[in-house]
């Protein structure tokens, strides 16, 4: 926080390095959100600038209450949605429950072999998780890949901690089945 303080500071003041430092340090949560919630490559990059230019535009107005994460996380979903809107995607598509079993990999491979199965597994996981609702794919990337928090995750979607568990949930169903569906239980499990 001591950092983003500086730098926010120095940015304020006219430093474009310093604004330049803080795109380097938050850029690839950005790139994360952005890539997860707007599949077209172009609309991407044009979302992604706008983002930045929102946070230039906002920074005199944050006070360092929060996680600058969870503040440029906020401004990237709001953007994206915004975007999403405009261009009329269904935010959430129909959804039906399934059972709650979590998909679980494990996590050492020590043969070449069980390494190739987990870049298999991976880009399965990917290819179905770029087919899901946005918000289901945004809030398996806070959640895996950025670790935040389910109050972090609520501020940055501006959702009840409540929803953020049941849309994390639905997600996690919704990607097993769909996986079940596309390549059997025995194929994922390595």
């Amino acid at each position: 926080m001591a950092e983003d303080r500086i730098l926010i500071e120095e940015s304020l003041s006219g430093d474009q390095e310093a604004f330049r430092s803080l795109v380097n340090r938050y850029g690839g949560l950005v790139v994360h959100i952005v890539h997860r919630m707007i599949r077209n490559a172009a609309d991407a990059e044009d979302v992604y600038q706008d983002v930045f230019l929102k946070v230039y535009q906002a920074l005199p107005r944050f006070r360092l209450e929060s996680k600058m994460s969870t503040w440029i996380a906020t401004i990237t979903y709001n953007t994206c949605v915004n975007h999403l809107r405009k261009k009329k995607e269904v935010l959430l598509g129909d959804l039906t429950e399934e059972n709650e079993e979590g998909m679980r990999l494990r996590t050492d491979c020590p043969s070449p072999v069980e390494r190739a199965e987990r870049v298999d597994i991976a880009e399965r996981l990917e290819t179905e998780i770029g087919k899901m609702p946005p918000q289901f794919r945004t809030v398996l990337t806070l959640f895996h890949l950025e670790d935040m928090t389910y109050r972090e995750i609520a501020q940055v979607m501006n959702l009840p901690e409540g929803t953020v568990k049941s849309h994390l949930f639905r997600a996690r169903k919704l990607l097993r089945r769909r996986l079940a569906e596309r390549y059997g239980e025995e194929e994922l499990v390595p």
